[in-house]
């Protein structure tokens, strides 16, 4: 009874205990293992977006794509554009506590264990 108690009073203190807390800062509040795809920050503010992100999200159409706060909303908008296109819901996570170079994340509500979610600077710059 004694450990339940003081689960509960920390519980209250401190909030709910999150799961992979350094994952869920870097990839903009989500864990590596459902991630779709990620783009860095530097990738999100071409002037083009990527091209097979509108695919990946017919593939997934539970998914949901996290953009970084900290990003002008000039890059955004053409990824929000995509996501409101293909009935994704999106999220512009502003996170003033950490700071993280991804600046998009196409994730899935279920774990699927992709290997490679980074996209290569060439392959980047074909898809443009």
């Amino acid at each position: 009874m004694g450990k339940n108690i003081d689960d509960y009073i920390d519980k209250g203190l401190k909030g709910t205990p999150e799961t992979k807390a350094s994952e869920r800062r870097e990839y903009l509040s989500q864990i590596r293992e459902r991630i779709i795809l990620a783009l860095t920050n530097g990738q999100v503010i071409q002037q083009k977006p990527y091209k097979p992100i509108a695919d990946l999200m017919k593939r997934y159409p539970s998914s949901k794509l996290y953009l970084d706060g900290e990003l002008d909303y000039i890059h955004l908008s053409k990824y929000i554009r995509i996501a409101n296109d293909n009935n994704i819901p999106f999220t512009i996570v502003d996170d003033k506590a950490s700071s993280t170079n991804i600046g998009l994340v196409l994730s899935s509500p279920t774990a699927i264990d992709k290997e490679d979610i980074f996209v290569s600077k060439e392959e980047f710059q074909r898809h443009l």
